[in-house]
């Protein structure tokens, strides 16, 4: 088979893959962000961090939630790089400088995962793991749950400004979306090929008789949501050009997947808002035939993040402050 084939032939594996997913993935997170049931694990979150469940949130408030906890994760990524070699699992890496660990935290709570260093010669295990792994599932939920808490006010309209809730956004994503999905993308990627041990640099002799340091770590759990919270910074300096991340055309197919899968699957989640027009591109390339479509269909449907009674409210509303009075015209 030819070149041209082959990769003609991943993009339609990879189309037909996302035509199946994306409905189905659309569906729970419409679910996630407009159930009014709680899991045991989110209730027992929602004590530790003394959170009312039930409370609608302001959007000052949701947008002082997300500034505050980000901040967090700015000050603790910040610490842990500066104290990784006093940490466990350091591999022998020195503490990041004061101004390359500041980047490196605000870059990934913000998700742009700017990576000015080489992970391989410059991060330890525990850094990685607890540090730029975690920021890779935790910013991606702040994304996701601003997006939610977005399509409500969009659809609630004067409501008085109510959005939601960050914090039942940020764990019902991390809990029911992110963690599931990463960690059956690990296990696909572990059995592709991908590296994932806890092991110290390996020194090899190459065949010039020189020495090489293998680097190993947790590479396919990182990988697995770097991809799928569309973040960078991987664990090697190439990413995934590295074979050790991406060693094969199956993981290159299944890591292309993962990146696209929840951008699409967002779109879908909020088809139904009646509120979005054809002028109103916010991502026109992963959303355009959403809008099209509800264009051609007049956005007849109902939001599924409307609050119950609105549609009927609006119709009283219409009938109400309809003209009621004859034209002289008709009348004769």
């Amino acid at each position: 088979m030819s070149e041209t084939l082959a990769a003609a032939g991943q993009i339609a594996l990879l189309a037909l893959l996302l035509a199946l997913a994306v409905p189905l993935v659309g569906r729970l997170l419409a679910h996630t962000y407009t159930s009014t049931g709680h899991l045991r694990v989110e209730r027992a979150a929602y004590r530790l961090l003394r959170v009312d469940p039930e409370a609608d949130q302001h959007w000052r408030s949701y947008a002082l939630s997300v500034l505050g906890f980000s901040l967090i994760g700015v000050l603790f990524l910040y610490g842990l790089g500066r104290l990784q070699n006093r940490l466990p699992l350091d591999t022998g890496m020195s503490a990041l400088p004061a101004d390359g660990a500041w980047n490196t935290a605000v870059s990934f709570v913000t998700n742009t995962n700017w990576q000015w260093y080489s992970g391989e010669a410059a991060a330890g295990h525990l850094y990685q793991m607890s540090g730029l792994a975690v920021q890779n599932f935790v910013s991606a939920a702040v994304g996701l749950s601003v997006a939610a808490a977005l399509a409500r006010a969009l659809v609630r309209g004067r409501s008085g400004g109510r959005v939601g809730n960050f914090w039942v956004d940020l764990i019902r994503t991390t809990l029911r979306v992110l963690l599931p999905f990463a960690f059956v993308a690990a296990l696909l990627l572990v059995i592709a090929g991908v590296v994932q041990n806890l092991h110290d640099p390996h020194t090899v002799t190459t065949l010039t008789g020189g020495h090489q340091a293998i680097t190993g770590g947790p590479v396919a759990s990182q990988e697995a949501i770097k991809e799928l919270g569309t973040n960078g910074g991987g664990f090697y300096n190439a990413n995934s050009a590295h074979p050790f991340e991406n060693p094969n055309p199956y993981t290159n197919l299944l890591e292309i997947l993962l990146l696209l899968l929840l951008p699409f699957s967002m779109a879908w989640a909020q088809r139904p808002v009646r509120t979005w027009s054809c002028s109103t591109w916010a991502s026109p390339i992963s959303t355009a035939p959403r809008y099209c479509r509800g264009c051609a269909g007049g956005h007849r449907c109902r939001s599924s993040y409307s609050r119950p009674g609105s549609t009927e409210r609006t119709r009283s509303r219409r009938s109400t402050s309809a003209p009621t009075t004859t034209s002289p015209n008709r009348s004769r």
